[in-house]
């Protein structure tokens, strides 16, 4: 069996056996499985599709490293690797030192083909009334939010990520989508 060692020398003197290593292929399924879900998430918080792209692959860089320090015991491997990819996001914006909200234009782009410039028009003002209410959000309500609908991920693995109870994340989402809803009305949004 094939084995990817990690090439950062930050990872290079930790001491790892080969049944704790990620194979070749075990990687390739997993960055196969989670990618889109991985690279969505990072979009949602960074609003620049090369930062996003090189977080991402710090990120998988990350995973294969430290894989020997996955555990079943604690986590499921979605929450292990969205607390990575959450980690990743914070240290950006640390090393930024300023505070930056979330984007859909580029995951828009990903998704839908080339509209036409009337299209194009509608969905930049829709888009820009969405970034102006999700900016008056507070951080955790923003994250939670990239969480579920960037990354897709279930309550109760946003709750683990972020040390909460599931409950708790429900009514924060809920809370949220009102407050967002509200914001929208009172900026003159009109979802046709």
């Amino acid at each position: 069996m094939e084995v990817i060692q990690g090439t950062a020398d930050r990872y290079k003197n930790i001491e790892r056996s080969r049944d704790t290593m990620m194979s070749k292929e075990e990687f390739t399924r997993m960055y196969d499985t989670y990618y889109k879900r991985v690279y969505k998430y990072i979009s949602y918080r960074i609003n620049n599709h090369h930062v996003s792209e090189d977080i991402c692959s710090q990120v998988f860089e990350t995973v294969m490293c430290k894989y020997y320090s996955f555990s079943e015991e604690k986590s499921n491997f979605e929450v292990w690797l969205f607390a990575i990819v959450r980690n990743a996001v914070t240290d950006y914006f640390r090393g930024q030192k300023k505070r930056s909200y979330t984007s859909l234009d580029s995951l828009l782009e990903l998704i839908f083909p080339k509209p036409s410039p009337e299209e194009l028009a509608i969905r930049e003002d829709n888009n820009q009334a969405l970034f102006k209410a999700l900016s008056k959000l507070r951080e955790k309500e923003r994250n939670i939010i990239a969480m579920k609908y960037g990354a897709g991920l279930k309550n109760s693995e946003v709750a683990q990520i972020m040390g909460v109870s599931e409950s708790n994340i429900g009514v924060v989402l809920h809370r949220s989508l009102k407050k967002l809803h509200i914001s929208l009305k009172a900026g003159g949004f009109n979802h046709e």
